[in-house]
């Protein structure tokens, strides 16, 4: 005999005497397949670790789990700026609470084209989306990393011939306002380093690779100063923190810079 759900207790639902107020609680790290719609309007596979939380009113005993995983399922259009708010709105009408976070980790995949050749390839960056509503304010966040080439102006200077450079990794997290796509932000980024990367190179390539990144020397101070002025002048970008890690060739350590801005407070 089948259970009726009416007869079945919440205790989730009862109420609790502690009067201590939860900030966030729900899942976390659940994987998930999703799509991304990138700039060119192609829906790209992927799958998310997705954390899903609340905020839960001291009145409450607990929340319901299994309502997270639900909505995950039920919204299956490709991920935009507009559909991560519909699932937050949707998330927060479900779960009866008045503030919550949607944080989505997944590997983005650019399509790209060599810079001699047009060799195609895909780049993979990781790729952070946030979205939280609290107090009445809703905020969106992209986060990723991008690699890139930094070269060394010192090591160019003092040398008779050649010059050390390495990859770097360039972490940004901003808050957004208003529609934006994952590659503008990466563009903001790569267009500031000595040279970007690319999935495939072929000699033509690799020259040109080479002799541009030895033309466009940049210390890690160089490269987020450039980045963040990038940044600046970009008005859907409202907040940023920006890190740059340059895996240095002949130390054993990397070379470390970040810059924060909040545009509305500054």
């Amino acid at each position: 005999m089948v259970a009726n759900i009416k007869d079945i207790p919440d205790i989730q639902g009862t109420p609790d005497t502690r009067r201590i107020a939860i900030d966030h609680v729900g899942i976390k790290d659940l994987r998930h397949p999703v799509t991304i719609r990138d700039r060119a309007g192609e829906a790209l596979p992927t799958v998310a670790h997705a954390t899903m939380t609340v905020h839960l009113p001291e009145h409450y005993k607990g929340t319901h789990m299994s309502r997270f995983v639900q909505i995950l399922h039920e919204h299956t259009e490709p991920l935009s700026a507009a559909t991560f708010g519909k699932m937050l709105d949707s998330m927060l009408e479900r779960l009866e609470s008045d503030a919550g976070r949607i944080v989505l980790k997944f590997p983005y995949f650019a399509r790209k084209s060599a810079p001699v050749t047009g060799e195609q390839s895909l780049l993979d960056y990781e790729v952070t989306l946030c979205g939280e509503k609290r107090d009445g304010q809703r905020a969106f966040y992209i986060g990723t990393t991008v690699p890139v080439t930094s070269l060394c102006p010192c090591s160019k200077e003092i040398a008779d011939y050649g010059a050390h450079n390495q990859r770097a990794h360039v972490t940004i997290y901003a808050r957004v306002d208003g529609p934006i796509w994952i590659q503008d932000i990466i563009d903001l980024v790569e267009d500031a380093a000595s040279c970007q990367l690319y999935g495939v190179l072929k000699r033509p390539d690799e020259k040109y690779v080479t002799e541009r990144a030895y033309d466009n020397p940049k210390f890690v101070e160089d490269m987020i100063r450039d980045m963040a002025s990038n940044l600046d002048a970009e008005d859907r970008i409202r907040a940023y923190t920006l890190e740059c890690e340059n895996f240095e060739a002949i130390h054993n350590h990397s070379a470390y810079a970040q810059i924060a801005k909040d545009k509305d407070v500054d």
